[in-house]
C-alpha cells in the first residue's frame, strides 16, 4: 500500500456510487483520510466499516445548510480538506425536445448542478488554502455535442463545467490578489470528460456488450490520484478526457 496522500483529507460526494467506492477504495489505499458522503445511511456505514481512514457523513447535499454544517463536522473531525471529488448525478432523457420533461430537468437539475453549487461553496476556502486543494467532477462527452434525446442532460453537465471552470478562475485569481498569502497557485478545479463510465458489475449483467468507447471506474479512481501529484497550473480549469485505457490531455 502506498502512502502518496497521506495527511490529505478528501471528500467524496456521492461515494455509494460504483465509481465513487472505487475512488474512496484508492484513495484511502494510498493514505489519504477519506470522508464518504452519500444520502443513502446504510451505504455509506458499510463504506466506511471497510476501510480504517474512512469516515461515513449522511448528507441531503441539495440542502445548502446541510452542506455547510457537514463541512464544519469535516473540519472538526478529520481537519481542513484538501480535496473534493464530486460524483452526485444520474441520467435521465426522453424522447427529442419535447419529450425532455419538466421532473426530469428538476432532478438532473438538483442531482449534478445543485449539489455541485453548494458542497463547492461550503468547502472552497479550504481548497483555496489548502497547499494541494483539488476539487473534480465528471462530465460527459455530451454536454459539448448534445443529443434531443439528451438535451436535458446535456445541458446540465454543461452547467456543471462552467461552474467548474469558475471556480478555476477563481483559484486562478487568488494567486494575485493583493495582500493574499498564496504567492503561486496550488489548487486546481477541472473536468474529466467520459463518454459513460462501466463497471464489473455492468459488464457481469450484460455479458454480451462490449461498452465501445466507456471508461472503467477504475482508469477514473487513478486519475482521481494523480491529480494530487500534478503541479495546479498544469491542471487547473482544464477538460481531461479519460479513455477506456488511459488518461489524456494534460496527464497524458
Amino acid at each position: 500500500m502506498s502512502e502518496d496522500l497521506s495527511g490529505l483529507t478528501v471528500v467524496v460526494a456521492g461515494s455509494t456510487s460504483a465509481a465513487g467506492v472505487t475512488v474512496v477504495r484508492t484513495l484511502s489505499q494510498a493514505g489519504a483520510r477519506v470522508a464518504v458522503v452519500d444520502i443513502l445511511e446504510d451505504r455509506v456505514q458499510e463504506l466506511s466499516g471497510a476501510y480504517e481512514n474512512v469516515t461515513g457523513y449522511v448528507c441531503n447535499l441539495a440542502d445548502l445548510q446541510a452542506v455547510q454544517d457537514l463541512a464544519q463536522s469535516v473540519r472538526n473531525n478529520l481537519g481542513p480538506v484538501d480535496g473534493l471529488i464530486h460524483l452526485v448525478g444520474g441520467w435521465r432523457g426522453g424522447a427529442g425536445i419535447k419529450g425532455q420533461t419538466d421532473e426530469d430537468w428538476d432532478f438532473l437539475h438538483t442531482s449534478v448542478l445543485t449539489t455541485l453549487r453548494n458542497t463547492s461553496r461550503a468547502f472552497y476556502d479550504d481548497l483555496a488554502t489548502s497547499p494541494v486543494g483539488r476539487l473534480a467532477i465528471v462530465s460527459a462527452q455530451s454536454a459539448s455535442s448534445p443529443t434531443a434525446e439528451g438535451a436535458s442532460y446535456a445541458a446540465v453537465k454543461s452547467a456543471a463545467e462552467a461552474w467548474t471552470l469558475a471556480i478555476a478562475d477563481g483559484f486562478r485569481q487568488l494567486q494575485g490578489e493583493k495582500d493574499s498569502p498564496i504567492s503561486a497557485q496550488h489548487s486546481a478545479a477541472l473536468v474529466f470528460v467520459v463518454k459513460a463510465l462501466v463497471d464489473d458489475r455492468m459488464r457481469a449483467a450484460q455479458p454480451e456488450r462490449k461498452f465501445p468507447g466507456f471508461t472503467d471506474v477504475r482508469v477514473l479512481a487513478d486519475a482521481v490520484e494523480q491529480i494530487f501529484h500534478l503541479e495546479a497550473e498544469q491542471i487547473n480549469g482544464q477538460r481531461l478526457p479519460l479513455t477506456t485505457g488511459h488518461l489524456a490531455g494534460a496527464l497524458s
